[in-house]
């Protein structure tokens, strides 16, 4: 796979080795790499230039682009790449930071953004499901089609608990894609049994939470409030 990388600071570069290692074929791009930024990264291409620039984008080959990520400390500007790759050179994915929350709302499809990654969203997520036991914790959202991913450790006294896969009806739009129990992950088939202290993760729509929720645990629980 093909992927842009936009902004060569921390996160950028990180992100470029991770999908270097898993062989991927990365071009970075930043209007301030010199020498020394290309040497902490030599498996990546480099471009210098300011990705807003059509010309800039049209050099690095979108095109012919999988994925770009826009990973830059500029909300403003994370939007502006998303939206060009997406209405100018049809790129079929695109990945955007988000680094201020209170402009999380605008990173949707409008804007060209199919993943949105807010860190401060992720990071209450984390710490959410470290400590919360029959709690829906969201960890991401999907921002085309507007499906989330969510996870719930399933408590001791959940009516489902020992039931197999196959047994259960889940909520419409709901679909569990993994079991993780003491560290690994089971890809669920219809004989899997769901086992107190599992971590279950879904894919869901806004809409299903709070159903699935009470669902798989009991306790009454205040609404989920609106996005």
């Amino acid at each position: 796979m093909r992927v842009v990388v936009v902004g060569a600071g921390s996160v950028g570069r990180s992100i470029a080795r991770e999908l270097i290692h898993n062989g991927n074929q990365v071009l970075l791009i930043d209007k301030l790499a010199d020498d020394k930024a290309s040497r902490r990264v030599p498996e990546a291409s480099w471009l210098l230039g300011d990705a807003c620039e059509i010309s800039t984008l049209q050099e690095a080959g979108l095109p012919s682009c999988d994925s770009v990520v826009c990973a830059t400390g500029d909300d403003k500007v994370n939007l502006v790449v998303s939206l060009l790759a997406k209405t100018e050179f049809g790129v079929p994915r695109t990945v955007a930071r988000v680094n201020n929350p209170k402009n999380e709302w605008m990173f949707d499809e409008g804007w060209g953004v199919d993943v949105a990654v807010s860190t401060p969203r992720l990071m209450t997520a984390l710490v959410e499901e470290a400590v919360s036991v029959g709690d829906l914790v969201r960890i991401f959202q999907f921002q085309q089609g507007k499906a989330t991913m969510v996870e719930l450790t399933l408590p001791d006294d959940s009516p489902y608990a020992g039931t197999r896969v196959g047994d259960v009806t889940f909520p419409p739009d709901v679909v569990l894609v993994a079991i993780i129990r003491e560290d690994m992950a089971i890809a669920p088939s219809r004989d899997d049994a769901i086992e107190s202290g599992d971590e279950l993760l879904f894919l869901a729509t806004p809409d299903t939470e709070d159903e699935l929720e009470s669902m798989l645990s009991p306790g009454e629980r205040p609404a989920r409030p609106p996005e």
